[in-house]
């Protein structure tokens, strides 16, 4: 019995695996609508806390106004990010040009020739495939707007009629308000994770786009983009969202001092933030065992290439989630989390 059970449970993790990895074209802009639904309704619950929002608009115009405000939002950012993309584009010459000079330096200094080391172990990769490949990453997530745009506007649709099919599949049962419940539970806690990292991540972003502009760094607002989307990653997200800017600025100034200061502030930033502000906002909303972000980190970068990695944690954090409401998976999340604690 044992031995079919286990069958039966390879046999639908295989089949699972095979979806995502050949739907992944339709399932990370599905994945990512869901989130954004989630964000834009925690938006809809702050707006309310407004007495005449609350008392004079029905809720399809409460989702109307949280949706156009985020999605406007989006679109200003979406004309900076391709302006400073487009900024980028047209310097790379002068960025690969710079190469040489920092080449010399580092060559005088150290006393090895570290363009033929570098080019040795990187098979001849240059500066501007680097940077051509981070654009394509981010332009692939902003061209995938309108698709999620889409699924968000069903999402909200199906949202006003699902609660009354719950309720007419689960008629007959005992279990109904129990089940209600726990999507209750699971609904506030997705949110709140969600739109608390949103935060967390934003604050990351800003300021460390303010610094990036101060210190006169090209393209500020797409390496703050960058910061903001790298920060969901867990342990190396942080350490990418320092490195980029850093290694830039050594190439667009030529000089080591301007890349030094991003290094030291943009890193301080990243501390703070992550050691000092989130834990304090988030409390134990990502009650994660560090083994098994590193898993999910590799599975779903594995999967889904770097937009699964920015998606590994929240994804994670929303089946422990969800794990943690059902009696059935509850030694599951157990597993999942840090201590073996859940509340």
């Amino acid at each position: 019995m044992n031995l079919s059970k286990g069958a039966n449970l390879s046999i639908i993790l295989f089949f699972i695996g095979i979806v995502l990895i050949y739907g992944q074209d339709f399932l990370i802009p599905f994945v990512l609508a869901v989130f954004i639904w989630f964000i834009i309704r925690e938006i809809k619950k702050v707006l309310r806390r407004s007495k005449h929002f609350r008392l004079f608009l029905p809720n399809w115009l409460e989702n109307l106004i949280a949706s156009l405000f985020f999605f406007g939002l989006i679109v200003f950012f979406v004309q900076v990010l391709t302006s400073n993309i487009e900024a980028l584009s047209s310097n790379l010459a002068l960025y690969q040009a710079n190469i040489s000079n920092i080449a010399d330096k580092i060559n005088q200094l150290l006393n090895i020739d570290i363009v033929k080391q570098l080019n040795e172990m990187s098979g001849g990769l240059q500066f501007a495939d680097i940077l051509g490949n981070v654009f394509n990453v981010v332009s692939s997530l902003l061209g995938n707007i309108f698709i999620i745009l889409i699924y968000v506007l069903f999402l909200f649709l199906e949202e006003f009629g699902f609660q009354d099919k719950i309720k007419a599949v689960l008629a007959n049962s005992s279990e109904k308000g129990r089940v209600f419940s726990i999507m209750d539970k699971v609904d506030v806690s997705i949110g709140r994770y969600l739109a608390l990292k949103t935060l967390v991540s934003l604050l990351t972003g800003v300021l460390s786009f303010v610094v990036l502009k101060i210190i006169g760094v090209d393209g500020a607002a797409f390496w703050a983009f960058l910061i903001f989307i790298m920060n969901f990653i867990p342990t190396i997200g942080s350490l990418i969202a320092t490195i980029f800017p850093t290694v830039f600025a050594l190439l667009q100034f030529g000089e080591f001092a301007p890349a030094i200061w991003v290094l030291v502030i943009v890193s301080g930033i990243q501390f703070l933030v992550g050691n000092v502000i989130e834990p304090k906002l988030m409390g134990d909303s990502m009650n994660l065992s560090s083994l098994v972000v590193i898993l999910a980190l590799s599975l779903w970068g594995a999967l889904w290439g770097v937009t699964g990695m920015v998606l590994s944690v929240p994804i994670t954090v929303v089946m422990l989630i969800v794990f943690s409401e059902i009696p059935a998976t509850r030694p599951i999340a157990m597993l999942l989390s840090e201590k073996g604690q859940i509340e």
